[in-house]
C-alpha cells in the first residue's frame, strides 16, 4: 500500500503564505478603523417616539449639522429625561452618551486628549442635611474652587423663588377675600335663624350656651368643608397631572398633595370658618330677646 506523506512547506512557500495572512490582517484592521464597533447610548423616550427608533438600531451622530466627525452608536435603551420646569413646552430631545465617547466626539483637534477640563460638578450627597458642612470642608481644603449647596446656589432673586413668592401673596389674597365673603355668607345665615336664637333667648339660654353651640356648628361644617375640598383635589390631582404630562409630553409632576399641604389646609380653613361663624352670631346675640322673637 502506498502512502504519502505531507511534504514540508519550501521557504518562498511560506514566506508567501506568512504575507498573504499580513495582508489579511492589515485590511481587516483598515476596515475595522473605518467602521469600528458601535458604541451603546442611550437616547430620551421622547426622541426614540418622534424618530421611531428602538433598542438594537445603530444611529449617527454628529457634533454640526453638516454631519463632520460623524461617529455611529448603538441604541442601549431609552430613557425619561429628568423633569425641568426651566424647558416646560420645548421636547427633549436627548441622547447618552459615555464619557469617553463624548470627549471623543465633542473634542477640538487642538486639544490634546486628557487635558480635557470641566467646569461643575454635582456631587450627591447621603445626607443632603450635610450640604452645608461638606461645601465648607471643599472650600478649605481645595483653594481656588467655590462649592456652595444647589439650594443656595440660584440665590433669592431666581425664577421659582419669584414664583413662590408670588404664589404666596396670590394665597393670602384669595385667603382674605374668602373669609369676608364666608363672613358675609355667615351672617346672612345666621339672620336667617334670628326666630330660633330669639326664642333659646326667651326660654332662658344664656349666650354663652348659644355662642358654644354655634361655635360646635362652625366647626363641624367648616370641617366637613374642607375634607370635601380635599377630597375634591385629590380626585382631580391624577386627571390634572395626566392632561398636562400628555399636552407637554414631560412626567413633571403640576400638582401634588401632600400631606403638609393637607394639614395647612385643615388649619386655615376650619379657625376661619369657626370664627366667621361666632363673629356672626355675636352680633345678633347682643340684641335683646324680643326683638329677634319679633314680638
Amino acid at each position: 500500500m502506498n502512502s504519502q506523506l505531507p511534504t514540508r512547506p519550501t521557504p518562498k512557500r511560506a514566506w508567501a503564505l506568512c504575507s498573504w495572512a499580513l495582508g489579511v490582517f492589515c485590511a481587516a484592521a483598515v476596515v475595522n478603523a473605518q467602521n469600528p464597533e458601535p458604541r451603546d447610548v442611550l437616547v430620551s423616550r421622547q426622541l426614540a417616539e418622534a424618530e421611531g427608533l428602538r433598542v438594537g438600531d445603530v444611529v449617527e451622530l454628529a457634533t454640526n449639522a453638516a454631519g463632520a466627525n460623524v461617529r455611529r452608536f448603538r441604541i442601549a435603551g431609552t430613557y425619561e429625561p429628568t423633569p425641568d420646569p426651566m424647558q416646560l413646552g420645548v421636547v427633549p430631545r436627548e441622547v447618552r452618551l459615555h464619557l469617553p465617547d463624548l470627549l471623543s466626539l465633542t473634542r477640538d483637534p487642538a486639544t490634546p486628549a486628557g487635558t480635557e477640563h470641566v467646569e461643575a460638578i454635582n456631587v450627591a450627597l447621603a445626607n443632603p442635611d450635610d450640604a452645608a458642612q461638606f461645601s465648607r470642608d471643599v472650600n478649605a481644603r481645595m483653594p481656588g474652587i467655590v462649592a456652595r449647596p444647589t439650594a443656595d446656589a440660584a440665590g433669592s432673586a431666581s425664577t421659582f423663588v419669584v414664583l413662590e413668592r408670588f404664589h404666596l401673596a396670590i394665597a393670602l389674597v384669595t385667603i382674605i377675600a374668602a373669609t369676608v365673603f364666608l363672613l358675609a355668607l355667615t351672617i346672612m345665615l345666621v339672620d336667617e335663624r334670628r326666630e330660633t336664637v330669639g326664642v333659646l333667648r326667651l326660654i332662658g339660654l344664656p349666650v354663652h350656651r348659644i355662642l358654644a353651640q354655634v361655635f360646635l356648628e362652625g366647626v363641624f361644617i367648616a370641617g366637613a368643608g374642607a375634607l370635601f375640598g380635599l377630597a375634591l383635589a385629590l380626585g382631580s390631582e391624577r386627571l390634572i397631572n395626566t392632561f398636562f404630562q400628555w399636552r407637554y409630553n414631560t412626567a413633571l409632576i403640576f400638582v401634588r398633595i401632600t400631606p403638609d399641604v393637607a394639614a395647612m389646609c385643615l388649619a386655615i380653613a376650619v379657625p376661619l370658618g369657626a370664627v366667621a361663624t361666632v363673629a356672626a352670631s355675636w352680633a345678633l346675640l347682643r340684641r335683646n330677646g324680643l326683638s329677634l322673637a319679633r314680638r
